[in-house]
């Protein structure tokens, strides 16, 4: 009986650290970088402008990763990057649409600074 005991201790504790090793052995094995969704610079958020059609900001910016079936009028544009078993990154731009005109951004991302302007707005012609 008392060998029986000691056997099931004995294979109790080597089970416990079989299955602990695991958790460290983990980051020891190599895991790539995932990068996921729409990729997004602050070169195209920056030429992003209000009054601009869905189709001038899909050419500009790509397809959205999510357009809500309730909210159509919002557009979601989603990045994660996941470094093998580092970091997670992760950025979003939300475009919002009224009367089919780009009247709003948001997210992770600062505004340009001519976004306020309307994309048909005159010129200013300058005299000398």
């Amino acid at each position: 009986m008392k060998i029986m005991r000691t056997r099931l201790i004995i294979s109790a504790l080597l089970a416990t650290s079989v299955l602990s090793g695991c958790s460290q052995l983990n980051k020891l094995v190599y895991k790539i970088d995932i990068p996921q969704g729409n990729f997004v610079e602050q070169k195209d958020v920056n030429q992003l402008h209000v009054g601009m059609s869905p189709a001038q900001v899909k050419y500009l910016m790509g397809t959205p990763m999510l357009v809500d079936a309730f909210t159509p009028n919002q557009w979601y544009y989603i990045y994660r990057y996941q470094v093998g078993n580092g970091k997670l990154t992760q950025k979003k731009l939300i475009a919002t649409f009224k009367n089919n005109k780009l009247q709003s951004i948001r997210g992770d991302y600062p505004i340009g600074p001519s976004f306020n302007i309307p994309v048909n707005a005159p010129v200013q012609a300058t005299t000398s």
